[in-house]
């Protein structure tokens, strides 16, 4: 464990709260509010591991003055290990600092026992990032559904196996699918995808395995399939349950074989690809002949992969809210807003059918639309499946005593880890606990 941690952040309640949970890991914990100072600190000798905040400046999001920080702290002949925080998940700013050195990240507010794992852990660990952890940075989520596939996907990446995602529409397979690819032996070659229900029967071949000129009409030039364009690489086969079935006995025989043969060709040509392959199938109708091939299933699911729906890890909810609100605020040029927990345990609430494609267009409409200081629960409209115009209308209060009556049951009655999925404390819960008689 770290004998000497460094907590550097500009929020004094923030750098407190750490600096006490951290006490138990370490023999000294200290803290630093602006970045400024930090060259003065050092004087007094390096920490052996470094929390470090990447925005301090009111209202700035971009990252720069951390980035500053963690390049000083990288220049010195024996630098600390470097664990970045943000409140916003902002994943391009979390990738870059992980590239420039960091050891990992984690987002505001973090889970203790997750933050103190980290911290055990990080000193252990080479200050540079691996591939697999920068790879999977962009699957946010803190819940151990979502620290479970990131593991499996670093485990599985470097190898050459074929992998099958399994999840419902929104929930990232194609994000699953970039960081196999990204933390592989083939990341620095090409990544194709493909979306295997838009390729019409008549076409498919020509797409995936490439014709010559005048092999049909409109055929005027040479040109490569897919299979080629991603040779050395990977190869994502999307919505691969929507494939017919005549067409899976043709994609079939060329993972068999490993060569394409385009079409007007007389030879058949080699290829090197790894193929993920994706479905919103569930695994019975996947299993039924009449609707898949055994055969080609046996192909694709060396690995399976299964994506959770975002209802099975509501408290990852709180952090995607505030890594989507931040992201659109930017793009739209639009006032940065919080929400309170009454909303925010409304969203939660949720069952987002959609999931988290869902929730990216509920907060996507809420920097839009939102008026007032704070954003609202009917803010986030239909896409959250709020407020629906036949649905009757219901109090903040009704909502708010839903999501609390959801988390204590997701949760069989453990206050700390319902407290921890709504966002608030344990004394928090309490009062709501009284407030609504439960």
């Amino acid at each position: 464990m770290p004998s000497h941690i460094l907590i550097l952040d500009d929020d004094a309640d923030v750098a407190l709260a750490a600096r006490l949970l951290l006490r138990q890991s370490a023999d000294r914990v200290d803290t630093l509010g602006e970045p400024r100072l930090l060259a003065h600190r050092l004087r007094d000798g390096v920490p052996d591991l470094v929390l470090l905040d990447l925005n301090f400046a009111p209202g700035r999001t971009d990252g720069s003055e951390g980035l500053a920080a963690l390049a000083q702290l990288r220049a010195l002949p024996q630098p600390p290990c470097v664990i970045v925080m943000t409140a916003y998940a902002d994943i391009p700013l979390v990738v870059e600092a992980m590239k420039r050195g960091a050891s990992d990240f984690i987002t505001k507010p973090w889970n203790n026992e997750r933050l103190l794992a980290m911290v055990g852990g990080a000193i252990s660990r080479p200050a540079v990032a691996s591939p697999a952890a920068t790879a999977t940075a962009a699957l946010l989520g803190q819940s151990q559904a979502m620290q479970d596939l990131r593991a499996l996907i670093a485990n599985i990446g470097p190898t050459d196996a074929n992998v099958l995602v399994l999840g419902e529409n929104g929930t990232g397979k194609e994000l699953v699918a970039h960081a196999l690819h990204q933390c592989s032996r083939r990341a620095a070659r090409p990544f194709m995808a493909v979306d295997m229900g838009a390729l019409p029967d008549s076409t498919l071949e020509s797409e995936l395995f490439g014709h010559r000129k005048g092999a049909f009409t409109d055929a005027r030039n040479d040109r490569a399939g897919r299979f080629q364009a991603a040779s050395g690489g990977t190869l994502f086969l999307d919505e691969i349950g929507n494939l017919p079935l005549p067409a899976q006995a043709r994609l079939l025989a060329a993972l068999e074989r490993r060569e394409v043969t385009p079409l007007g060709a007389d030879q058949a040509e080699a290829v090197d690809v790894r193929v993920v392959s994706a479905t919103n199938l569930d695994e019975a109708r996947l299993r039924d002949p009449q609707s898949f091939r055994t055969d080609l299933l046996f192909r694709l699911n060396t690995i399976v992969v299964r994506v959770p729906p975002l209802r099975e890890r509501r408290e990852d909810i709180p952090l995607l809210l505030r890594h989507y609100l931040a992201h659109y605020e930017r793009q739209y040029a639009k006032p940065v807003r919080a929400f309170d927990t009454a909303t925010e345990s409304a969203l939660c609430a949720q069952q987002w059918e959609g999931n988290v494609r869902a929730l990216r267009h509920a907060c996507e409409r809420a920097v839009i639309l939102a008026e007032g200081q704070r954003y609202e629960t009917a803010d986030f409209g239909q896409q959250a499946g709020i407020a629906a115009e036949d649905a009757p209308p219901r109090s903040l209060d009704a909502l708010e005593r839903e999501a609390v009556v959801a988390a204590l049951a997701q949760y069989k009655g453990n206050i700390s880890r319902a407290a921890r999925s709504l966002g608030v404390s344990r004394a928090a819960l309490y009062r709501r606990l009284e407030k609504h008689g439960l």
